[in-house]
């Protein structure tokens, strides 16, 4: 009964209400910005190399490996293979749209999330759009609700998918026992889990500052290795993703199936543009100005689906191995790596999926504790953090066990209903985040290194920053 609930609410939700919601704000924030995705992408590479504009706080750079942390996942490996078994090739089109369209919402998010954000006692900054809700609509309540969604999608939902995929990737091994290997794989990663976050924050940003750079270029030079080996198909790969893209007939025939639907579903899974996770790590950077942080974010968007995304879609179809229902998720990554490199393939891809699920959970955790923090209106005292951090392990352990439509389905609504918050009031509060972007922009033709002060924009909210 669970599971047919959770799927009638996704179809929902994915069918009507956050298509149009999530390509709307996109759209709008497009031409308000006047296309700040397109031309302001290379200031954004720029910005996450500066340093720390002081001691205290992430730098872009770290705020940057914590969100692509969260990011960079089982999305970008499981749920594109699940997409395309079950759209077809055209959803990988209508996942880049989501991710174009989408980055200028997560630039809208990021930077008001950097307006907004509050200074702890040790000096250090945190946020997101929990905190923006508060100062800006004066509705603490509805801040509430999203910091308790927030929990819900990130420690709950998503990071039970990441474990449920990491269990997944070794069914295709011998030695896998149904019975028994879930319950091994969960033990492991759960205490590996409990021991990184019992080491808060800055032990976060340390592992992922690492992990992430690493793994990301190493998986990109594989699925490269991929498509030039097969270079023979990548005509035909362009040709299958446009055609099935606009196969109207096809997508309207059964919609809650269509590539549209599957891309529109893992496209924001994977990235996550609007959802307001990003905001919680783009808050906790010290920078000079907002704007650099919504840049920042902004380029978090198109690393995880114009990049890796895509790498994954690359390598899948032109790998030689057809997609099939049978296949959805990891099994097919890792038939695809498998057809060109052989067993060092299969094992490859295995360690990519643990390693991108595992800063997953390690970045999802940092949103929730964000999260939790707010609606104690402080920092947690030790024992509530104490026996929040040990339930997330126990969440980690549980999703390992899971089965594999009820995992994906779950994680879904959760994060729908998360958009569903943060979207409408985004478009709601957007105008600072607009004006702090042609401040920005008029320092940088005055050949200046933006220095923001909120009475520039004439913002009347009070802020624990830029006065």
């Amino acid at each position: 009964m669970f599971a047919q609930i959770i799927n009638t609410l996704s179809d929902l939700l994915y069918s009507y209400i956050l298509i149009v919601l999530l390509l709307g704000t996109g759209i709008y924030f497009t031409i308000r910005t006047k296309g700040v995705q397109f031309r302001m992408l290379r200031e954004s590479i720029r910005v996450v190399m500066e340093p720390k504009d002081n001691d205290d706080g992430l730098s872009s750079f770290q705020a940057l490996m914590v969100s692509t942390a969260s990011r960079v996942g089982t999305g970008n490996i499981a749920g594109i293979s699940t997409a395309i078994c079950i759209g077809g090739p055209g959803a990988v089109f209508w996942m880049w749209l989501t991710a174009i369209l989408g980055s200028a919402s997560a630039f809208i998010e990021s930077t008001l999330a950097q307006i907004y954000k509050r200074k702890a006692q040790d000096g250090t900054c945190y946020g997101g759009p929990a905190y923006y809700i508060q100062a800006a609509l004066k509705k603490r309540w509805l801040g509430g609700v999203f910091a308790v969604f927030l929990i819900l999608t990130y420690m709950v939902g998503f990071n039970m998918v990441a474990s449920f995929n990491i269990t997944d990737s070794f069914r295709t091994y011998s030695f896998f026992n149904e019975s028994s290997t879930p319950v091994i794989i969960g033990v492991i990663l759960a205490v590996i889990f409990c021991i990184c976050i019992f080491g808060g924050s800055t032990q976060i940003s340390k592992i992922t500052g690492v992990l992430v750079p690493v793994m990301g270029i190493f998986y990109l030079a594989v699925a490269l290795f991929i498509v030039i080996t097969h270079f023979n198909l990548i005509p035909q790969m362009f040709i299958s993703i446009f055609s099935s893209a606009f196969d109207f007939q096809a997508i309207f025939g059964g919609f809650t199936g269509s590539c549209i639907m599957q891309g529109i579903k893992r496209g924001l899974f994977s990235n996550e543009a609007g959802v307001g996770s990003a905001p919680n790590a783009a808050a906790s950077a010290s920078v000079s100005h907002p704007v650099k942080q919504g840049l920042v974010q902004m380029l978090s968007v198109f690393i995880d689906t114009i990049l890796i995304c895509s790498a994954t879609s690359f390598m899948l179809l032109c790998s030689g191995v057809a997609p099939s229902d049978a296949l959805k998720g990891m099994p097919w990554v890792q038939a695809a790596a498998a057809e060109s490199m052989g067993s060092f393939g299969t094992v490859f891809v295995t360690v990519a999926l643990f390693l991108f699920a595992f800063t997953t959970l390690i970045g999802n955790y940092f949103y929730a504790e964000m999260g939790l923090g707010y609606l104690c209106d402080k920092k947690p005292g030790k024992k509530l953090l104490t026996v929040f951090r040990l339930f997330a392990t126990v969440v980690v352990f549980g999703g390992a066990l899971m089965e594999f439509s009820v995992a994906w389905a779950t994680a879904d609504v959760i994060m729908g209903f998360l958009a569903l918050i943060n979207l409408p009031v985004i478009i709601i509060l957007g105008k600072p985040a607009i004006r702090c972007l042609r401040d920005y922009a008029k320092q940088k033709k005055e050949g200046k290194n933006p220095v923001f002060k909120a009475a520039d924009i004439q913002l009347k909210d009070k802020t624990d920053f830029w006065n």
